[in-house]
């Protein structure tokens, strides 16, 4: 499957790639382990995606802002590798939702990332092992999602 063409026929568009925010590297390939750092909702037009769950968004607003990293995280990808078809699968998401202490449907929101890697590498090579988790992410961000592919 050609993971670039797939992009187009489901009519995605990836966001500009987010420039470092800190002392890290965006991309470590290890052997054919490709490990990602954490990124954020970004839209197309470089804003965030910000806000607290259970007080400024709701479920499905934050399955958008997972949605949404994911395609931020391809755009990084993409900018670091050069090229989108060396992912041969999905391994492991630790996914990060800016949550109220009263709000618990964590997996709910990080099945946006995760239903976006099935719809672009199917059943087998797009749906890994994973976390979901609440805290507080920097900059109010809605969602944050760090995660390991594995490359051809």
């Amino acid at each position: 499957m050609n993971l670039e063409e797939r992009i187009k026929e489901l009519g995605l568009t990836l966001p500009p790639a987010p420039p470092k925010g800190g002392i890290y590297k965006p991309v470590i390939i290890i052997d054919k382990m490709l490990y990602v750092s954490g990124h954020g909702p970004v839209r197309n037009d470089t804003s965030l995606i910000k806000g607290k769950l259970g007080v400024d968004l709701d479920t499905q607003q934050g399955f958008d802002a997972a949605r949404q990293v994911g395609l931020t995280m391809l755009s990084t990808i993409k900018d670091q590798i050069g090229d989108l078809n060396k992912i041969k699968r999905l391994v492991k998401t630790l996914g990060m939702v800016n949550s109220d202490s009263e709000f618990f449907e964590q997996p709910q929101v990080i099945n946006g990332f995760s239903a976006l890697m099935v719809e672009l590498l199917g059943d087998d090579f797009g749906m890994g092992a994973r976390s979901a988790v609440g805290m507080i992410l920097p900059g109010n961000i809605a969602v944050e999602v760090e995660a390991i592919f594995e490359i051809h």
